[in-house]
């Protein structure tokens, strides 16, 4: 079989940055301060969280309203996050450094991008939990959409649990201020691939499972379950 590394694969430009596969000192401070600085407009409720493995790899999957979804997503769970988020955030320099320095990585949007996903194999391979939003992209509070397959993929190849988690209330941020935005998060059970599970199939089954976490009305195309489940 042949191993090699595709040309465009290895010759992307992000294959000469530091992307982080250990947390690090840099990182539990950055964490600590943006908790310091989500306090005074976020009141977060988390519930679920004796469903979380205690150790290996997994795939945190949650619905994704607004860009501020990843900080209630991190501030719930007790190991660090690895996030794919959106190339565009990377542009910046000084939002480069940052989001390097927190575990994040980028992802080009539209085409299957290689360099992304053999990225997040590897913070899977290294028993990391890695931070996706089926999605793609976000709602913007109209309900969920067609997920991709990426996520499932992923899991169905490193034979790791998918956690689905369900995000309630970040499009409130600031509207209440100076009162607090209240957040749920609820962390659901860890579904496992099962065997010659397809990735589509395995998509599905996560998002019903995330819809049913969820108000109706954020429920969107994933509103009616598929025949058989649960």
């Amino acid at each position: 079989m042949d191993t090699a590394i595709p040309p465009a694969i290895d010759s992307d430009s992000r294959a000469r940055k530091k992307y982080y596969l250990e947390e690090t000192p840099q990182r539990r401070a950055l964490i600590a301060f943006l908790r310091s600085v989500f306090y005074p407009i976020m009141k977060l409720d988390v519930a679920g969280t004796e469903h979380l493995p205690r150790a290996g790899a997994g795939i945190v999957a949650a619905n994704h309203v607004t860009n501020f979804d990843v900080f209630p997503m991190q501030f719930s769970l007790p190991r660090p996050i690895f996030f794919m988020g959106k190339a565009e955030l990377f542009k910046n320099p000084m939002m480069d450094v940052a989001l390097r320095n927190l575990s994040a990585f980028p992802v080009t949007r539209g085409d299957k991008d290689m360099w992304a996903m053999r990225h997040a194999s590897k913070v899977l391979k290294q028993g990391q939990w890695l931070g996706m939003f089926p999605e793609g992209t976000r709602s913007k509070g109209k309900g969920l959409s067609v997920a991709k397959t990426g996520t499932a993929r992923l899991a169905i190849e490193a034979g790791c649990p998918i956690l689905p988690m369900a995000i309630i209330g970040t499009d409130k941020f600031f509207k209440q201020f100076p009162r607090r935005a209240p957040v749920s998060v609820n962390i659901l059970p860890p579904l496992m691939p099962m065997e010659n599970e397809s990735p589509l199939a395995l998509t599905d089954r996560l998002m019903s499972t995330l819809a049913q976490a969820l108000p109706a009305s954020m429920r969107g195309v994933y509103a009616s379950l598929p025949e058989g489940f649960g």
